[in-house]
């Protein structure tokens, strides 16, 4: 479904065809930011947190305080996470992160703000990217504040915890698994080698602010762009709806592409609601036509230009 452009005649391919359409002048006109969500990576077999309705799918993620509190619930998230840990390695960069890759490198995305923690942009060759709730690939110290490889830590717990690497869950975001109705108490734990330090993801819980730098990185990004892309966010969290309602203070278009409603929809100058993946590859594909269809134009000027001299001569 497509909103926010006049409505076209016709049949859906029609009115698909003049949104993807809308989108491509929007995207080749413009210095493009880009706001991603886990829409964006659900293709790649990592579930999303809502439906389309934007409410939760289940329980909220476990909130910062909660973490740094309890020495259960740490215990709970870590057994929970290495489960997870296996299904998110084996994750690979879908067709959206792919296409706004090459978007990026063909010059039409100035930066790209990821609300995701996955690393599936830079795996597909997105560099100029944003990873404002962090990567679940590093760890980080709370005591010292080293960090590390997700993978060093995997192993230690695989090391200590034995009897949990046979059992099996689905798998939930970012990660995650589902292990309800099971004791956590015998699971063990492991801290930072160098203090003695708890260890948490390297990933912005709920409850826990983005570090600054992150957020003047996409805050400057906003600022230099002439017009926002959100693809596969509800936009539901405020720290990724914020810089939406900066672009449209500032009078930028607004497009999005996601299944379902988002806390923006009224902000949003164009909405495609449709599959990340399909719709960036077929807004490639007219992005490309487009610009053979300038190239035919301007060989033909350039034809009749010669004829002319010609006719002079």
């Amino acid at each position: 479904m497509i909103t926010g452009i006049p409505s076209c005649a016709g049949s859906r391919e029609t009115g698909e065809a003049a949104g993807l359409a809308a989108l491509a002048g929007i995207v080749q006109r413009s210095r493009l930011v880009v706001l991603t969500g886990a829409g964006c990576s659900t293709e790649s077999g990592i579930p999303d947190y809502r439906d389309d309705a934007g409410a939760w799918k289940r329980k909220p993620p476990m909130p910062y305080q909660e973490f740094i509190a309890s020495h259960a619930a740490r215990q709970r998230y870590w057994a929970r996470a290495m489960i997870g840990w296996r299904a998110l390695c084996g994750a690979r960069p879908n067709r959206a992160h792919h296409a706004l890759a090459r978007l990026e490198q063909a010059g039409h995305i100035r930066c790209l703000i990821t609300q995701n923690v996955d690393g599936l942009h830079q795996r597909a060759g997105s560099r100029q990217v944003v990873d404002l709730h962090g990567r679940i690939d590093a760890v980080e110290c709370l005591r010292c504040g080293r960090t590390g490889s997700r993978a060093d830590i995997q192993t230690r717990l695989e090391h200590l915890n034995p009897q949990w690497g046979g059992l099996d869950a689905r798998i939930a975001p970012d990660g995650d698994a589902w292990l309800e109705h099971v004791d956590f108490t015998a699971f063990e734990l492991v801290n930072c080698e160098y203090c003695a330090g708890l260890l948490k993801p390297a990933v912005v819980f709920f409850g826990e602010s983005v570090p600054r730098d992150r957020v003047l990185r996409a805050e400057t990004a906003v600022q230099e762009a002439d017009a926002m892309l959100v693809v596969g966010s509800s936009l539901m969290v405020y720290s990724g709806y914020r810089f939406v309602r900066a672009a449209h203070e500032r009078g930028l278009p607004l497009a999005s592409v996601n299944l379902g409603r988002s806390r923006a929809d009224a902000l949003f100058s164009l909405k495609i609601e449709s599959s990340c993946g399909s719709v960036l590859e077929r807004l490639e594909a007219c992005i490309a036509a487009s610009g053979r269809s300038q190239s035919d134009a301007g060989a033909r000027l350039c034809a009749a230009s010669q004829r002319h001299s010609n006719s002079l001569v």
